[in-house]
């Protein structure tokens, strides 16, 4: 199966390759899924860019306690949705494959490493409306296909 592709890849561009890990991750309930809001006013996933020396799950780790102060227990992984996009607050043209993965549960355990976010919680739909990226929107998606799944 190849991954989807979202953005559009320009020829001729360089792009930068930045190796992201994201987590879906729900209320108890399943009703709402938690979005952060970056200084920009943009909203993702929560998670980010694997640094070196990390596999994806040690960044996930990481990437939660800094953007929500959770720890987690991490689930089904969903797959690569790969991204490409302009930054304008960089200057630079990435290409963003994105690790997406469900949380199964999760303890906060502190306020955010990061403070400079907002985190809000947001009804499926409406966070699938609110998110940037459509690499993070396939995200919750497919995890909306495992969770109807489940049911039958």
């Amino acid at each position: 199966m190849t991954n989807p592709v979202f953005g559009k890849k320009v020829d001729g561009v360089n792009y930068q390759s930045r190796y992201g890990v994201y987590a879906i991750i729900p209320n108890s309930e399943e009703t709402d899924i938690i979005l952060v809001q970056a200084p920009n006013g943009a909203w993702f996933l929560p998670g980010g860019e694997i640094e070196d020396g990390e596999d994806h799950l040690t960044a996930l780790e990481r990437e939660l306690l800094e953007e929500l102060g959770f720890v987690a227990t991490v689930g089904q992984y969903y797959g690569q949705a790969d991204e490409y996009f302009y930054s304008r607050h960089r200057d630079t043209h990435f290409y963003n494959p994105a690790y997406l993965y469900q949380v199964t549960s999760f303890t906060e355990i502190d306020k955010p490493l990061e403070d400079f976010n907002q985190l809000a919680w947001f009804p499926i739909d409406q966070a699938i409306e609110k998110l940037k990226r459509g690499s993070h929107k396939w995200g919750i998606e497919q995890w909306k296909i495992q969770k109807n799944s489940n049911k039958s």
